[in-house]
């Protein structure tokens, strides 16, 4: 066996320092392997979040060398173990104890966007019809599992902490699960760009690089609900057929 060295951050409400932990390491283990098993031998105070071990539930997530990530997704061997390995909570929400911040902002948030509302049923049974593409496109932003990963990665709230004026890439994918979805019936452009904040989004693709699920929340969530924002309050086109049809687009 060998060991290895964890500088894990312990204190509480931003305070704190830095603490090294040194422990017997083998094959196959991950990150949050190595934190339970400093727990059970020389720090049982030890607070951090996880539930599922299995890299779904979005709970142990932190920062492991200075990068998001998830620690149960994290295996050793990916690690530079010659050095200690440094494990911090995510740095774009509050801190409480050691490795666990306050996430509760997000579900705040999610609150605010405006729900999804669904047109009549096109069928006898009660039921829609979706074309194939339709259901495809979305599909992939249901895989999101709200680990936040892509909110502590994301500058403006991580350095700028702009938290009151912009949503995060985490529920601009869920706003663009909503307005791609060809049965709902609202419209949050905007929403998205007087009260959400998608302009603050410079498109670094950061929040696409730490995704556990590789949604690709840049180019295929945030880039079309840009487009579609500029088209529906910018487009000179759309202005006229706004005119014509007493439906003017937002300012």
């Amino acid at each position: 066996m060998a060991k290895a060295t964890f500088s894990i951050l312990r204190g509480e409400a931003g305070g704190g320092q830095l603490v090294d932990y040194t422990t017997e390491v083998t094959e196959g283990m991950v990150v949050l392997d190595a934190v339970h098993q400093i727990q059970a031998e020389s720090a049982g105070d030890l607070a951090c979040r996880w539930n599922c071990k299995a890299g779904k539930c979005g709970s142990c997530s932190a920062e492991i060398d200075g990068q998001p990530r998830l620690m149960c997704m994290t295996r050793l061997n990916q690690l530079d173990l010659t050095k200690p390995v440094t494990i911090e909570p995510m740095k774009a929400f509050p801190h409480f104890k050691d490795l666990v911040t306050d996430v509760s902002w997000n579900y705040r948030v999610k609150k605010g966007i405006t729900k999804f509302t669904p047109r009549k049923p096109d069928a006898a049974d009660g039921t829609w019809r979706m074309h194939q593409e339709d259901v495809d496109r979305a599909q992939e932003f249901r895989k999101c599992i709200e680990c936040f990963l892509c909110q502590d990665v994301c500058h403006v709230l991580r350095d700028h902490h702009l938290h009151d004026e912009f949503i995060g890439p985490r529920f601009l994918v869920y706003t663009a699960n909503l307005e791609m979805n060809p049965i709902d019936t609202e419209n949050r452009l905007d929403e998205l760009r007087k009260l959400h904040g998608i302009g603050y989004c410079n498109i670094t693709k950061c929040c696409t690089k730490v995704c556990p699920e590789e949604i690709k929340i840049t180019d295929n969530a945030i880039i079309p609900l840009k487009e579609r924002v500029v088209d529906h309050a910018f487009d000179p086109l759309a202005k006229l057929i706004g005119l014509v049809t007493g439906k003017i687009p937002g300012p």
